[in-house]
């Protein structure tokens, strides 16, 4: 069974901040959208990083039987 310890933190990256974090698995969405808000007016800038997001998708797929 998988911990709140055993959860990775996720890249996150702002280019018009020109900003790299990592943020909490159980926080990403709220932090996102929190600095969106704060910092853009709401528009989706603040995002996870594309590449990793690009391969927890084909992951996941894959677990899913997808790419079958």
């Amino acid at each position: 069974m998988t911990t709140e310890d055993d959860l990775p933190e996720i890249p996150v990256i702002c280019e018009e901040c020109d900003t790299r974090t990592r943020i909490a698995f159980e926080e990403v969405e709220e932090s996102v959208r929190s600095h969106n808000e704060q910092f853009h007016d709401g528009e989706s800038v603040a995002q996870v990083d594309p590449e990793v997001l690009d391969h927890l998708v084909d992951r996941l797929a894959d677990d899913l039987g997808l790419l079958d």
